[in-house]
Formats: C-alpha cells, structure tokens, sequence
C-alpha cells in the first residue's frame, strides 16, 4: 500500500511538470565496494516511485549492472553508433520505468566519433517513447583519460566506498586527482558495507575534512548502505533487494537514497537528455588520453 501510495504521488508531480533529468555518475576509487549492484537496487528503487530511470553502464559482462539484476547483456552502444543495430535491441529492461543501456565499448571511442556518429547517439537518445527522468552511470576507471566523461559531463557524481581503509585512501586519491585535473569540486560520498550507520557518517567526516583542509573539494554525505545478509542473498540470486527482501535493512536505505535524490541538482528544461548529450560529447572531444593516469 505504501509503495501504490509513493507511485500516486510520482505521478501527481509528473503531470504538473514536476522536475528536468537528473544525471548521476557513480565512481569507485577501488573494485570491491559493491557500486553495480548500490546503483542497480537504486535504480529500481527510483523506478518504484515512477521516475523513468536509465542506467548507462560502462562495464562489460560479469561486472556489470546487467548481471546484478538478472539479465544479459549481449550488444553495446557502439553497435547503434555503428548503425548496425537501433537502440531499441541494445537497451534492456528488466522491469517497468527502468533501462539499462551497455556502454562499455562506446564510452571508449566517445572521444573519436565522427560528426555522423555524433547525430546518431543524439537522434538516438532524444527519440525515446518515455521521457527519462534520472539517468545513472556506472562509470569505469578503465577509460583512457582516467575518468569517465561521463562523470565529468553529469551535474552529480558519487563516489562510493566501503569501511576498508583501502577503499577510503583510494576514493580520496580519486577526489584530488579530478578536482586537480578538471576542476571538479563537488561530490557526494555513499558509503557501502557499514555495520553501524554511526561508521558511515564517522568514515564521511574524516574523508570530508581531509578534502575540505586541504582545498581539494566539497563533499556531502550521500548516504550509507549498510552491510545485510538480505542484500548478499539477492545478489547471489541476481535478484534486487527491494524485491527479494522489500522489509531488510539494506531495502530500506535504498528507498530513503532514492527519495532523497528527488532533491538533489536537476537539469531544466524539456530538451534534458539531448542537451546533456551534447555537453558529454563536446567534453568527449576535448579530453586528453590518459592524463588522469599520468
């Protein structure tokens, strides 16, 4: 009954012109913090509450959101820049107002498209039969410059971290070096795997005030997921925990992460997707390879 409620009201906002889109990328200094599988609960969670979510996933097959939630995922964006097939067949959908769209093979040559490929990722994605309201990206640290333009491009970036003193130095070594190398002063921390929501926030304000004393960024607290066998199980089932377990701990907190991120930065205006596009592309073009790595 709660969730049909929440939906009415969704709806409610979206009929008065509630809201533009929403970008989100979500960056992991390390591997092993749990982000696929954070972003793919949130992504239902946000589908839940009748947003119309995207989820561009930049990692291949077996680390990726796909996997998390089920589903296979057997083309890539590159082969609709490639004209080889419509963005239709590549997009999947694992359940109602929720897509996901594989993009470990485009987001590589974003940086050398040709103008004609350039028109076919903008037609592409403007021309979808539901306007997108929240798009998510599963970036990678496996692209050339270092950092995912992606991240760059969006008006929101996470970056996601564990308890692990290791996932805590190399989220921070990732702050400073795209805050040094493009600027970027602002990010959110979502902290994974706590056993106490005390630890979260206790791990949040050691990494914040290091960045803020040290004039390297601003950081907000995004939240915390704590650790919950519920959410173990489900993953080991490719199932998300909202469904698996809709009354666990881990359920929960995504459902306030999402309600929360309503409020955070939108894009205005009707033409949201195509202008973020354009931004992302022309960012694409001016990017040095490898510099972040340098």
């Amino acid at each position: 009954m709660a969730d049909f409620r929440v939906d009415q009201a969704a709806g409610l906002r979206r009929m008065l012109g509630g809201g533009g889109l929403q970008v989100i990328t979500f960056v992991a200094g390390c591997e092993g913090v749990g982000r696929s599988s954070a972003i793919a609960n949130l992504g239902v969670a946000l589908a839940r509450l009748g947003r119309e979510v995207l989820i561009i996933d930049e990692h291949g097959p077996g680390d990726d959101v796909a996997s998390a939630l089920g589903v296979q995922a057997s083309y890539d964006l590159l082969h609709v820049l490639q004209r080889e097939l419509p963005l239709a067949r590549v997009l999947l959908k694992p359940m109602q107002g929720l897509s996901i769209l594989p993009a470990a093979r485009a987001v590589h040559k974003l940086g050398r498209l040709s103008l004609k490929q350039q028109q076919i990722l903008l037609d592409a994605m403007s021309d979808q039969a539901r306007p997108v309201d929240v798009i998510l990206v599963d970036a990678s640290m496996s692209h050339p410059t270092g950092f995912s333009p992606f991240g760059l491009a969006s008006r929101e970036t996470v970056v996601v971290l564990s308890g692990s003193s290791a996932s805590i130095t190399e989220a921070y070594s990732l702050i400073k070096k795209v805050s040094q190398l493009y600027s970027r002063r602002h990010f959110r921390i979502l902290v994974n795997k706590v056993r106490q929501p005390e630890d979260a926030r206790s791990i949040y304000e050691n990494i914040a005030q290091v960045a803020r004393q040290r004039g390297v960024a601003s950081l907000d607290f995004a939240g915390a997921i704590p650790y919950d066998d519920a959410l173990k199980m489900a993953g080991q089932m490719a199932r998300p925990v909202l469904l698996q377990a809709p009354d666990s701990t881990a359920a929960l907190a995504f459902r306030d992460l999402a309600a929360d991120i309503q409020y955070w930065q939108q894009t205005p205006g009707g033409d949201g997707v195509q202008h973020f596009m354009q931004q992302l592309l022309h960012l694409s073009q001016r990017l040095t390879p490898s510099l972040l790595r340098a």
